[in-house]
């Protein structure tokens, strides 16, 4: 019985943002001490060994598994949680949800200006100016979890939501911009199967005859899970956008002879995969960057322009952005937050890792260098913001704990402290 209790001690808090923040940031850092080791080629050699079905074109590395394959049941965990608040929560009052909407198309936005300014003229470097535009929102919504354990919630629903969209942005940029062309005929069949997806999630037709059947739900679901993530792979779409797709097709609201309904049953289940397995795999296998040294990165304009555009392009196009949207709209700010957690938060999404990465991979094919250098860009960024972020948010997060502790209410909003 004692053994059981630990177990179930145990997965529940695997279910817990703290426990996952630093579960992956002990991976991130795990695969940066060993990348700059001498045992770096162990690493490389680990991260690029492939495997998989050749003929579904599924033969990956360790690393794209890790970036493409487990990131999405991440994404679909994010989606899910995002689709509960559309339903439920915070996000029901439109005039709340615009603002991290148009706030992560400013903070797209005025990086990749930033980054442009700066490498004009500078021939193919200009090319990586999609690089600072997305923020890495397994990274940064761990560290938020570690240093804001005080935080109002609607700091981190602002977050995801922000972050879901810049991702979907960048991919986009990514589909458009970098990529040599889609191949259609999978993406169709992807929408196809999500359309499936989405029907049997509304419980009525096939939905109902799956209700009443003996078979077990994940007999169905999970096939067609990997079919939609598949066929999303196939098409040359970023293939998380499969899992943030069924997250927001979820159903939020139990029907009869359900105790609870299937989004919340599922974020019970996989939750705690994701925590123990997922985010540590992935940051061991993504996040390990050669760091070429601070001289060469300065004196790359590609570097400078990822660096420059992570770091205060996030916090001008995201803090501006929201502000002048409450400005000159009905979009409000949540009561319980203050424009000193947006500007904490603005850094945080400064974390460029995967995206950012994976850009700067497809900028430059052909300048090993220049690859390199702006990876060590984006690296280093990535560690600024984290800093920077964790000052602030760290500092905000130990206010609203003496709110806490006083028994005060939280400052309205654009009360800063």
């Amino acid at each position: 019985m004692t053994d059981r209790r630990r177990a179930g001690d145990l997965i529940e808090a695997l279910r817990s943002d703290v426990v996952s923040g630093f579960l992956l940031i002990a991976g991130a850092i795990a695969a940066l001490i060993w990348a700059n080791s001498p045992g770096s080629a162990a690493y490389e050699a680990i991260r690029t060994f492939a495997f998989g079905p050749e003929p579904l074109h599924l033969n990956l590395s360790v690393e794209a598994w890790a970036a493409d394959g487990l990131l999405a049941i991440f994404f679909f965990v994010v989606g899910n949680e995002l689709k509960q608040e559309f339903v439920h929560g915070e996000l029901r009052n439109p005039r709340r949800a615009m603002l991290p909407i148009v706030a992560a198309l400013c903070g797209m936005a005025v990086p990749a200006l930033i980054y442009a300014a700066i490498n004009v003229g500078q021939g193919d470097a200009l090319r990586g100016w999609g690089i600072p535009m997305a923020t890495d929102i397994a990274f940064a919504v761990a560290v938020l979890a570690v240093v804001g354990r005080y935080l109002p919630p609607a700091l981190r629903t602002f977050l995801l939501t922000l972050a879901i969209v810049d991702d979907l942005g960048a991919i986009v940029v990514i589909a458009v911009f970098y990529t040599d062309g889609l191949s259609f005929l999978p993406l169709l069949a992807a929408f196809a199967l999500l359309a499936l997806f989405g029907h049997l999630q509304t419980g009525r037709g096939l939905g109902a005859v799956l209700r009443r059947s003996p078979i077990p739900s994940w007999a169905v679901y999970l096939p067609l899970a990997f079919a939609i993530w598949g066929f999303m792979h196939a098409s040359g779409v970023h293939a998380t956008i499969a899992g943030v797709a069924m997250g927001l097709l979820m159903r939020t609201t139990p029907q009869d002879g359900e105790e609870v309904s299937p989004s919340h049953r599922a974020e019970h289940l996989i939750r705690p995969w994701t925590t123990a397995l997922v985010l540590p795999v992935f940051a061991l296998m993504s996040a390990g960057v050669v760091f070429p040294g601070i001289g060469p990165l300065l004196a790359d304009s590609a570097a400078l322009g990822a660096l420059v555009g992570l770091v205060a392009g996030k916090l001008i196009g995201i803090l501006g952005g929201s502000w002048l949207t409450t400005r000159l709209t009905g979009a409000e700010l949540n009561p319980s937050l203050s424009w000193i957690d947006i500007a904490g938060m603005s850094l945080l999404a400064g974390i460029g890792f995967t995206v950012s990465l994976l850009v700067t991979e497809l900028s430059f094919p052909n300048d090993p260098q220049m690859m390199s250098d702006a990876k060590g860009g984006v690296l280093l960024a990535s560690l600024i913001a984290t800093v920077l972020a964790a000052v602030v948010l760290g500092r905000r997060s130990a206010h609203y704990r003496r709110l806490a502790e006083s028994g005060a209410a939280a400052p309205a909003a654009g009360q800063g402290q």
